[in-house]
């Protein structure tokens, strides 16, 4: 049925779900996205065999053992060399982006997984540990990349009402890749003295994938429109995603967008630091991913055989218990996908933290009951072990790209992914960094840092950021315009916002924050 008019303008269709727009969906999400996760968790199981082979490699080097001291660094430098990677890959893609586009963007990003992928598959033949922390650091800046480029591509294939739904997508597959590393890094698969090295190797595998299949996929339209200025290629790859040739609401309100940006150009991150009109969108964006990054999920994912033997796991079971969190974690993302469009983004991110916190106080109180009264039973603090990364990984960790792809417009978009990316990944490595120092500290205790942080970022979110379910990112845009004490602009009549303008008063204070 083609859209009908109203006013002489074209009405939107709802958008679908197209052959097109969910395969472009999976790969760009299997080849990237899974990556992640896949190397979030990888070297967690074979972790004991890992370090059996930097110390006999430095054994037949030096002829002495290892220190325990030198052993523990580098075991923390092999584990904090990814997030570490993706820090430095979070700063490439507001460039890279811009100059290559979103779906070439991903295609480059393959070479930063296929080449450590061959490295930690020769680095015991190679008898270099160094191999593995170089290649860590170069798989993270894959994930870097992947970690904010595919939402970002997705959030503009995708159509509004379907955006929240497919932005969760990659965070599925994120949780799939952690759970799969957790089942083929059981001792009688690939978690052993023999395996480990194919275990780190194989997430070469959806890189190559993505690289054969992604090319014969659409560009973001938006991008094509919007900083390439080739409506006709926008309207071609528009076609083909949606499933019909009328797309003239869409392209209309791309338009719409296109001029109300075009006398800002494309925003370099300090210029976007510099933006009154912007300064509450980035910095909820960027109090959101910090709460996301050290709630004390990752220090679960990372550490998971510490934090489970504190817990009073058998050393035997903890590595089905380990896989058993991943598949519920599956599980828990797979529902996600229906509850982001079926509740707002804002009421998720509430209950999300809220529980978090929760979950992170109890915890701290089951771990404290283990060390106080040993009959209290293993499993009752291994159950409230499994709440924060569940919790977390349902209600927390996809909204804030989600949010990020809906607060900020075409121009801002990759300088404001460049700046989430880059908490997201510092977070991250802290937490990679310095939790075994801090459970060594803190002991029992070390959970209600994380309570803390969820309570903080909580009363942030209920304080300041609106909903953006359904809504185009003009829309948001205009939300933020009185927190950000700026005054809307409008054209004649029912042309789009043709720009912002400042009040005076605040002209004179307008300065970065």
């Amino acid at each position: 049925m083609a859209d009908t008019e109203e006013w002489g303008k074209p009405v939107e269709r709802k958008g679908r779900l197209t052959v097109v727009l969910v395969l472009a969906t999976l790969i760009a999400a299997f080849g990237s996205s899974f990556q992640y996760g896949y190397n979030v968790s990888v070297v967690n199981s074979p972790s004991q065999f890992m370090q059996q082979f930097y110390n006999t490699t430095y054994m037949e080097r030096y002829h002495s053992l290892m220190e325990e001291n030198v052993l523990t660094l580098l075991w923390s430098l092999s584990v904090s060399m990814f997030p570490l990677g993706g820090f430095f890959g979070s700063l490439m893609v507001a460039p890279l982006a811009n100059k290559l586009g979103r779906k070439g963007t991903l295609l480059f990003n393959n070479i930063f997984s296929i080449v450590p992928a061959i490295m930690m598959g020769v680095s015991e033949m190679a008898k270099s540990y160094e191999i593995i922390i170089v290649a860590r650091f170069i798989v993270g800046i894959c994930a870097g990349l992947s970690s904010t480029v595919v939402p970002m591509y997705l959030g503009e294939i995708a159509p509004k009402n379907l955006r929240g739904a497919l932005c969760i997508v990659p965070e599925l597959f994120i949780t799939f890749g952690i759970l799969c590393a957790q089942v083929l890094g059981i001792r009688n698969i690939l978690g052993n003295s023999t395996g480990w090295t194919l275990l780190l190797g194989l997430t070469g595998i959806p890189a190559a994938i993505q690289l054969l299949l992604l090319p014969f996929f659409p560009e973001s339209p938006r991008y094509m429109l919007i900083q390439n200025g080739d409506e006709k290629k926008a309207t071609k790859a528009l076609q083909r995603l949606r499933g019909w040739d009328d797309v003239d609401s869409e392209l209309l309100e791309m338009r719409q967008e296109d001029q109300s940006e075009k006398a800002e150009g494309h925003l370099s991150v300090f210029s976007l630091l510099s933006q009154r009109s912007l300064r509450w969108q980035l910095i909820s964006i960027v109090v959101m991913m910090m709460g996301q990054q050290l709630s004390g999920v990752n220090a679960i994912y990372y550490y998971a055989d510490i934090i489970y033997g504190s817990a009073g796991v058998r050393e035997s079971d903890i590595q089905y218990v380990t896989v058993g969190t991943g598949a519920v974690n599956v599980f828990m993302s797979v529902t996600a996908v229906f509850v982001v469009e079926a509740s707002g983004r804002r009421l998720l991110l509430l209950c999300g933290f809220g529980i978090c916190c929760g979950a992170c106080v109890l915890l701290t109180v089951a771990l404290n009951l283990q060390v106080w009264y040993r009959p209290v039973s293993a499993t009752n603090a291994c159950n409230l072990s499994l709440c924060c990364p569940l919790v977390v990984q349902l209600l927390v960790r996809p909204i804030p790209c989600v949010v990020a792809t809906e607060m900020f417009r075409q121009t801002a978009r990759p300088a404001a992914f460049m700046v989430a990316g880059s908490v997201h990944w510092l977070s991250n490595f802290v937490v990679g960094l310095i939790f075994p120092f801090l459970e060594r500290g803190l002991g029992p205790y070390s959970f209600i840092i994380f309570a803390v942080i969820c309570l903080v970022t909580l009363i942030y979110i209920w304080l300041v950021v609106p909903e953006t379910k359904k809504k185009t990112f003009l829309e948001v845009f205009q939300m933020f315009a009185k927190r950000n004490k700026v005054e809307l602009n409008l054209g004649d009549g029912d042309l789009p916002p043709k720009g912002l303008k400042e009040s005076p008063q605040d002209a004179q204070k307008a300065t970065p924050f």
